[in-house]
């Protein structure tokens, strides 16, 4: 906990393994001693906030309720207009991920596992025949990429879009992947 809050305080390439140690009110040796180096301190971080979001989307989209329905409450949650915290987090960890090998290995793993999630709610919902969608694996990777893209956007520069059009956006997106038009879309998640 102590490392995610200085890596978003810090960003990655400022936090040291002394600031976190300071916060923590023990020596950079007894972090080093457990984590060895920065990078493997960094990642074990990432995977820390990234595990929270990640149980908090398995609980969203195991809920008993349509697929549709649950799609829409996860992406809704997902975008960068929703409750999701860390999106400054993940952005850090895309980053530095390109210089850092157990950072890229997290990463990935965890991308991985976000996009298993969706694509298999987006299967079991076209299955049941609550819309179509005939490449449920294609569908999620294409929702995460606007959400990823939007959330660098609205990080970077907050304050470019309102809420409301986040939120039309995504539903505009959802919709289109899942065949449905965005009042049927409305309707099935009343």
């Amino acid at each position: 906990r102590a490392a995610v809050e200085q890596i978003q305080s810090r960003g990655v390439a400022a936090v040291r393994i002394a600031d976190i140690a300071s916060a923590l009110g023990v020596s950079n040796a007894l972090v080093l001693y457990h984590y060895s180096t920065k990078e493997n301190l960094v990642a074990a971080a990432f995977t820390y906030a990234a595990e929270g979001d990640l149980a908090h989307l398995r609980k969203l989209l195991g809920r008993r309720t349509s697929a549709v329905r649950r799609l829409r409450t996860a992406v809704r949650w997902y975008a960068p207009t929703g409750q999701a915290k860390g999106w400054r987090l993940w952005i850090e960890g895309w980053a530095a991920s390109l210089r850092e090998p157990a950072l890229r290995a997290v990463t990935r793993e965890l991308d991985q596992q976000w996009k298993a999630a969706l694509t298999e709610v987006i299967a079991e919902g076209s299955a049941a025949g609550e819309f179509t969608c005939e490449d449920p694996s294609a569908a999620a990777w294409r929702l995460t990429a606007l959400l990823d893209g939007l959330a660098v956007q609205m990080t970077s520069y907050a304050g470019t879009l309102t809420k409301a059009t986040m939120l039309e956006w995504t539903d505009e997106a959802l919709a289109r992947e899942l065949g449905l038009e965005r009042a049927e879309l409305a309707d099935a998640t009343r």
